[in-house]
């Protein structure tokens, strides 16, 4: 299972207000790192695309669990 497999199955795990806070931590994150990128204090600008990455996930796992509650 890769890294990314198991991230997605914690999410999936998590209640819709857990995935909200996920969800606010991640953009906070997202924020600082460019906020350092954008005063050349970030070393690893790779990262930048990995929390954009995981909004990403997060953002869908909340729209399939929205979907799911919907159907039921």
């Amino acid at each position: 299972m890769t890294k990314n497999n198991k991230y997605l199955e914690d999410l999936r795990g998590k209640s819709s207000s857990e995935l909200q806070e996920e969800l606010v931590a991640a953009k906070k994150e997202l924020f600082n790192l460019r906020f350092q990128n954008a005063t050349n204090q970030l070393d690893n600008t790779a990262r930048i695309r990995d929390v954009r990455r995981n909004i990403a996930r997060i953002q869908t796992v909340i729209v399939e669990q929205a979907q799911a509650a919907k159907e039921a």
